[in-house]
């Protein structure tokens, strides 16, 4: 009987040693990462509109750190841009609240004084997206109108002169392109596919520290942070620092599914916790036409919107929060020749629901000029059908005008309207903002900033650059004009009357 037992018991030992080193050991080797990238580079893609690289159609395994630094990493470029630059002065003061790209690419220059030079550094970053040498990157990194040169390094250290084949501001996306073959390029993966809680990698160049890699996880999706009409930030707490602009944020499958774009800083610290990233499946829209026409042509309808409140839904008898109302009908715009009205709600186009004001301008972005637009709308409580034919929505000018060179205060300034108003942030819709007052002149001595708004001209409204140009050409020079000027803050806005001689 002793004997059995002895049996049973070092079966039953062995047994569970066997077992242990199956499940502690053997899963190792079992579960060892598959190399899903091509060792060589990927031939180059046939000249179709498919610039970028398409999703393999087989699922994908999920990857390491290390796995995705030594694929990607060799995609990611450093791009360094010199352009012309007047020499700037004011500022909105040292509690801006995001980084100085956010900065820059609303204004076109960095937040702080710099030397009386007309050429200036930029660095950043970008990443090639096809063998045969596109780039994306960020718009504000390479703008058209000021770049005078750019030059690409490669992780192994080789330079090439890129040309810039489009830029487009409302995405703050560019696409470059350099001379060479067989380049190793990142495939830009589905970002409608990103889940807040998962591990993403940014790779680029902040502060100069070339290819960087930081790790962290979405923090949100679809964050709006500057009231630009055509963004849906991915937010991360992945490390991004002044620098990172224009790199990819990278998904556990090894696919780009958002580009670097913004940070959010508190005074003179940099990465605190959250940046932003352009989704990828915004990028694969932009790129396409950007390669085939250099900029983007998206559709108007011509009215304001807004989203529907609680309020909203309850007095009109809506079935839910789902649409974007109406606020305001451009004069001669296909909206106003559709018989669109204040008071509106629009819920659906070309039957796909509108989710809120947003998703209504991108869809109506999407539809070329020209086609025709079917809509649903909720009027006084009842549904019907209303068709219009979209036309272009000119791009604004995102620079500010400088005002009569040859009588002159010392300012650049650019016409407010309820849409420009809305991408900076303003709660004043009508006269002139401030982008830029020049170093010594006779605006920085009376202390205008770049945000400030100019209402009143020698106490008549201007609303127009060429308001301001005609009241400065009957000055004479040495004499004042009186402004009446506004600055908003956070929470208040204030008007004070400030005097300034014409030169």
């Amino acid at each position: 009987m002793k004997k059995y037992a002895w049996i049973a018991v070092s079966s039953f030992t062995l047994g569970l040693l066997l077992a242990g080193y199956l499940f502690l050991y053997l899963p190792e080797k079992s579960l060892t990462t598959p190399d899903v990238f091509a060792t060589a580079a990927p031939a180059a893609p046939a000249a179709t509109s498919n610039l970028f690289a398409g999703p393999v159609p087989q699922e994908k395994a999920t990857l390491d750190f290390v796995t995705i630094a030594e694929k990607i990493g060799p995609a990611v470029v450093r791009i360094e841009a010199e352009r012309r630059e007047q020499s700037r002065s004011s500022d909105f003061g040292d509690q801006w609240p995001f980084g100085d790209d956010f900065f820059n690419r609303f204004f076109g220059q960095p937040r702080r004084n710099q030397p009386e030079s007309n050429t200036v550094q930029v660095g950043g970053t970008g990443f090639f997206i096809s063998a045969d040498g596109y780039i994306l990157t960020n718009n504000h990194m390479v703008e058209k109108d000021k770049t005078t040169s750019v030059t690409v390094t490669t992780l192994a250290g080789k330079e090439y002169d890129a040309k810039i084949v489009g830029t487009d501001p409302g995405t703050d996306l560019a696409l470059l392109k350099i001379q060479a073959k067989d380049l190793p390029f990142a495939e830009l993966g589905d970002s409608g596919q990103v889940k807040v809680g998962e591990w993403v990698l940014a790779i680029g160049n902040p502060l100069g520290m070339e290819h960087t890699v930081t790790a962290g996880i979405v923090s949100y999706k679809g964050r709006s942070i500057d009231t630009q009409s055509y963004q849906d930030f991915i937010q991360t707490d992945a490390a991004i620092n002044r620098g990172n602009s224009g790199g990819p944020l990278i998904n556990m499958k090894g696919e780009v599914v958002g580009i670097n774009s913004n940070i959010m800083t508190t005074g003179f610290v940099g990465n605190i916790g959250i940046g932003f990233a352009i989704p990828s499946n915004i990028a694969k829209k932009v790129v396409v036409q950007l390669k085939e026409k250099g900029r983007v042509i998206r559709g108007r309808l011509g009215v304001q919107i807004r989203d529907l409140t609680d309020g909203m839904v309850k007095q009109w008898n809506l079935k839910s929060k789902a649409g974007a109302v109406v606020i305001s009908v451009e004069p001669d715009s296909p909206a106003e020749l559709a018989k669109i009205r204040q008071y509106d709600v629009i819920t659906q186009v070309n039957g796909e629901s509108v989710k809120n004001g947003d998703d209504l301008r991108f869809k109506i972005a999407d539809i070329q000029p020209g086609g025709k637009v079917n809509l649903t709308v909720v009027r006084d409580g009842k549904e019907m059908k209303v068709t219009a034919m979209v036309d272009e929505l000119e791009p604004e000018r995102e620079k500010g005008q400088v005002a009569s060179p040859d009588n002159d205060i010392g300012v650049s300034v650019v016409a407010l309207t309820p849409n420009t108003a809305r991408r900076y942030g303003l709660r004043t819709t009508e006269g002139l903002l401030i982008t830029e007052v020049r170093r010594g002149s006779e605006a920085a001595r009376e202390s205008l900033a770049a945000g400030m708004i100019i209402l009143e001209v020698n106490r008549r409204k201007v609303t127009a650059v060429r308001d301001f140009e005609d009241i400065l050409k009957r000055t004479e020079s040495g004499d004042e004009v009186i402004l009446l000027v506004r600055q908003e803050t956070e929470g208040r806005s204030q008007d004070f009357i400030a005097t300034v001689k014409v030169r």
